[in-house]
């Protein structure tokens, strides 16, 4: 099996789950006999031994990398843009709304300036690579990649699968970008088959897209094991981790004022957002105004040995989403040997049984349950040491081989 796979990103050069997703998946994938040539918008300074990595143009960059050939073009295809990049920051009135009102403040445009100039220009130049390779089948992630995976599939007549990781609902609530939508949906219908990452997403696909039930395939994502796991100790100071992007999706916003509460009622608690976004600033400013700056500290966006570095010193992991399609950084806390509390809303709820759930709004029952791991040790023993062994369950491998058979489904139908 040839695999014609388009992503954006790829580790160590990561924004997001996505990155980690395609890195789990295309190595398991090959790890199976699967060949797969990656097209990304830019040159990826990361070794890989286990696929070939063409960027979207045709020069070859310098050096010899183990079973690696770069080409790259100069391209802001990324979505999301660090804190630095946004303008202005929130009154003292709006600081101090309530945590949806704050959400509903946060919103603003994620994108670059010309990202449907750099998707454009990607589909142009993927198009051109398609030409000259050899493969069975398109597989394309995330709706920036969409456009070049049909015309692909134009052109060589090959079926495509998208691979929906998130969708602009997501991203963006009901403000969504009309034209992301509908560049999605354009994907989506076009498509031979689609693989959601979870029955949450699959209900998005099929209610906000219109598509038909029999054409979305559900493949969970798998976390890495990174082989350690800590010995749990019961210290003084509790620490509280969020770690993702800051940004309206991701809920740092409930985050903050659950700390508040919990605050309220126990003071040896330390929060820590790990991570960077477009609310990163409005966070620190949020933090300050309800008296608990203090006590939250940021890290900004973390890469590699601090990440697991990040895990081993918290003694909760919390993620609020308001829309999570899947949640890996869940996993990777439960790897870890961390209890997690997640929202309801994310796809990562619907299949695990160790972790407390809560609905993201609920902020009040978010500080309960929070302080309720802090305090009682043998619930915080029994999430993390059953978590960690349900985490296990957690495959790429077993992703791999649900992609594999529907590789063949639809060449099948080809």
């Amino acid at each position: 099996m040839k695999v014609f796979m388009l992503g954006w990103e790829f580790p160590p050069f990561i924004s997001g789950g996505l990155g980690t997703a395609c890195y789990g998946l295309t190595k398991a994938l090959s790890s199976q006999g699967t060949e797969i040539t990656f097209v990304l918008p830019t040159g990826n300074d990361a070794g890989c031994d286990f696929m070939e990595i063409l960027a979207a143009q045709g020069y070859l960059l310098p050096g010899e990398f183990k079973n690696i050939r770069f080409r790259t073009i100069k391209s802001a295809l990324k979505p999301y843009m660090p804190a630095s990049v946004k303008v202005g920051s929130l009154s003292r009135t709006q600081v101090g709304a309530s945590a949806w009102q704050f959400s509903q403040l946060a919103q603003q445009q994620h994108y670059g300036t010309n990202i449907f100039e750099e998707v454009h220009k990607f589909e142009e130049n993927a198009t051109d690579i398609a030409s000259t390779e050899d493969f069975d089948v398109i597989h394309a992630h995330d709706w920036m990649t969409y456009p070049a995976a049909i015309s692909v599939a134009k052109l060589s007549g090959k079926p495509v699968i998208v691979h929906v990781h998130s969708t602009e609902f997501d991203r963006s609530g009901e403000n969504i970008n009309q034209e992301i939508y509908d560049i999605e949906r354009y994907g989506m219908h076009n498509a031979d088959k689609i693989i959601a990452v979870s029955n949450y997403t699959k209900n998005i696909v099929i209610n906000r897209y219109g598509i038909s039930p029999e054409k979305v395939d559900v493949v969970y994502n798998g976390v890495e094991d990174n082989g350690t796991r800590r010995e749990l100790a019961d210290k003084r100071d509790k620490v509280v981790l969020f770690l993702g992007r800051i940004t309206f999706q991701k809920g740092p916003d409930y985050f903050i004022a659950a700390a508040k509460k919990v605050l309220e009622k126990m003071s040896n608690v330390k929060f820590v957002m790990a991570g960077d976004g477009d609310m990163t600033r409005r966070m620190i400013e949020y933090a300050a105004y309800l008296g608990i700056g203090h006590k939250v500290f940021f890290t900004k966006f973390l890469r590699g040995a601090n990440v697991n570095r990040i895990y081993q010193m918290a003694d909760l992991f919390v993620m609020p989403s308001v829309s999570e399609p899947f949640g890996i950084a869940a996993l990777e806390a439960m790897k870890n040997n961390v209890p997690i509390l997640i929202s309801k809303q994310s796809g990562v709820a619907e299949t695990l049984q160790n972790a407390l759930k809560v609905d993201f709004w609920d902020v009040t029952q978010m500080a309960n349950k929070i302080a309720a791991v802090l305090k009682h040790s043998p619930l915080r023993t029994m999430l993390s040491e059953n978590g960690f062994y349900e985490a296990g369950s957690f495959k790429w491998e077993s992703s791999a081989a649900k992609v594999n058979k529907i590789y063949k489904q639809v060449l099948a139908c080809a």
